[in-house]
């Protein structure tokens, strides 16, 4: 099997979608095939160039996006919108553009799910559905060219899991197609407070933290905090536009394949999505759990209700990261045949743990050690009760003992 990847992001001094691009880019990702990921989504009229660039002594990467109306990348970390003639797409025209693209399928799944994160932000913003949501900035076509480049640079690179630092973000206004805000942008505020990211304060009038770059880590990144226990392979450095003084404005990106436990405490966001259903029945509900396990749910379970006029029913759920929420969202309607599905953002704490495998009489069986308890894999148990000819219970619990204590 080909070993994980991981990448995590520092954005102390801010984030954007041209930094964290850039920042990849350095890193190592291939930029013709970036190049030609953008160039299977059916937009136009811009270039895209890597240019070798100093913020302040260090030598960086600037993703620049010059369109066809003449605007280079100003959106991002300049308090410049640069979006003013470009064409503003809905929500529901960019998810078009990405089911019809012609791209790998978890650089589709990942852009999708910073695209739907930014609309689902922007209709809480103004009160209206996220499909309804006409993106502005964000829908604009460099902002498009960052989250596409984005996507398929961290597929470029292999990368399986996503982290960042606490994002720095600081205080006075920004130029938006809504007029004149306050930074950062409701949106951006929105994301970071309904995901609990950490913050860093800074004392400046720049806007450093986008609403593109804001997206990108929410939707993807499965923990905010310090690195994770990794073996570093690369570095890279992705410039911002802006060259403040008293400060490299780029953003770091350390790629490296991961090592030990992930760490106890706040974890990474997710998403619950929801329905009810009074017309499917047990065995459905049993083969739709499955299905959406087997689609990569972080977990899926059914609940019995009693609907109106004392129907029977059940709310089917999934826990699911936010990338596969569209995908999971779609099985989920396809399996039950529900009319409608609802989604809401939950923060996880998932418990240190270590993976191990026991060998008794002859049978391998998979093992977790979580604080407090030894857990056998349920399937391998299975397997080698019906093997041996002994009782389940008893399987476990010599499986149990073989697993030692559990983690401290």
């Amino acid at each position: 099997m080909t070993p994980a990847r991981c990448v995590w992001f520092n954005c102390g001094v801010g984030v954007a979608g041209d930094m964290l691009l850039g920042a990849l880019i350095d890193a190592g990702a291939d930029t013709d095939e970036v190049a030609g990921t953008i160039a299977g989504v059916s937009v136009g009229g811009y270039a895209l160039t890597f240019e070798r660039v100093h913020r302040r002594s260090l030598a960086a990467m600037w993703a620049n996006v010059v369109t066809k109306h003449g605007h280079d990348h100003r959106h991002d970390h300049d308090g410049q919108a640069g979006h003013e003639h470009q064409p503003h797409r809905s929500l529901g025209e960019i998810l078009q553009l990405l089911a019809a693209a012609d791209m790998p399928e978890r650089v589709r799944a990942r852009a999708t799910a910073v695209f739907t994160e930014l609309g689902r932000a922007e209709g809480a913003v103004h009160d209206i559905d996220p499909a309804d949501v006409e993106l502005h900035e964000v829908g604009a076509l460099d902002a498009i060219v960052d989250v596409v480049g984005v996507c398929a640079a961290l597929e470029s690179l292999a990368i399986d899991h996503i982290g960042s630092s606490a994002i720095g973000i600081g205080h006075g206004t920004v130029a938006t197609a809504h007029g004149i805000l306050t930074h950062p942008a409701p949106a951006v505020v929105r994301m970071l407070a309904d995901h609990r990211v950490p913050l860093a304060g800074m004392n400046t009038s720049l806007e450093t933290a986008t609403p593109t770059g804001v997206a990108v880590l929410v939707a993807l990144a499965e923990h905010f905090g310090p690195p994770p226990a990794m073996r570093a392979t690369a570095v890279g450095y992705g410039a911002g536009t802006a060259d403040p003084l008293d400060r490299p404005n780029v953003v770091t990106a350390l790629v490296g394949t991961p090592e030990g436990s992930a760490p106890d405490g706040p974890g990474p966001s997710a998403v619950v999505i929801d329905t009810n259903v009074d017309d499917v029945s047990g065995e459905v509900l049993a083969h739709t759990i499955a299905v959406l396990l087997d689609l990569g749910a972080l977990d899926a379970w059914a609940s019995p209700i009693i609907m109106k006029k004392g129907r029977p029913a059940h709310t089917v759920s999934v826990l699911a990261a936010p990338a596969d929420e569209i995908r999971l969202q779609a099985a989920l309607v396809a399996e039950t045949g529900t009319l409608g599905t609802r989604s809401t953002v939950v923060s996880r704490a998932p418990q240190r743990r270590t993976d191990s495998t026991v060998t008794l009489d002859g049978h391998e069986l998979r093992v977790k050690r979580t604080g407090g308890r030894v857990k056998v894999e349920y399937d391998d148990a299975v397997v080698a009760s019906a093997a041996l000819g002994v009782p389940l219970r008893d399987v476990l619990r010599r499986a149990e003992q073989l697993g030692g204590d559990p983690c401290p």
